[in-house]
């Protein structure tokens, strides 16, 4: 499945790593950029979410929030957010619904693993409708940071 460009996003209320509800909800009025990623304290996922927080200006002057999603325990992504310093919010989907819900779900990741999110970048405009989606099945690739920064700019 995957979600068509101009939809609207699927809504959702995850717990974050400091066990407050968190809704898609809560940002109607700004673009939102959400992520999900496979593991918490992984390679590729550790430089991801390290370029976010890095450049988080950038996506603060274009009007946008972060919301960081993966299938991690809220007590893992809190030891994870602590320890990178990361300045968003980082939301279990430990009951992979959101995920399901997104088209961004592995059916078996790595190890044999089953139901670990696959990094996957959505931009959801001001009016909840997806502006950019980018679903990616290889793991170890990034998500084009600069087509979303482009897209926000457009959503200004």
């Amino acid at each position: 499945m995957s979600l068509e460009l101009g939809s609207v996003a699927p809504s959702f209320t995850l717990k974050s790593s400091d066990k407050a509800d968190v809704s898609l909800s809560d940002y109607t009025g700004k673009n939102v950029v959400v992520l999900f990623f496979p593991l918490a304290f992984t390679g590729v996922c550790t430089t991801e979410l390290c370029s976010i927080r890095d450049n988080k200006g950038d996506y603060e002057s274009l009007n946008a929030e972060v919301l960081a999603i993966s299938v991690d325990s809220l007590f893992t992504l809190d030891k994870f957010k602590s320890e990178q310093g990361y300045n968003f919010p980082l939301l279990s989907d430990w009951n992979k619904d959101v995920s399901a819900s997104y088209g961004a779900l592995y059916d078996e990741f790595v190890l044999g693993m089953k139901g670990v999110s696959k990094r996957s970048a959505f931009v959801v405009d001001k009016e909840g409708k997806i502006r950019y989606a980018e679903v990616l099945e290889n793991a170890g690739e990034l998500p084009n940071f600069a087509a979303i920064n482009e897209t926000l700019r457009q959503f200004q």
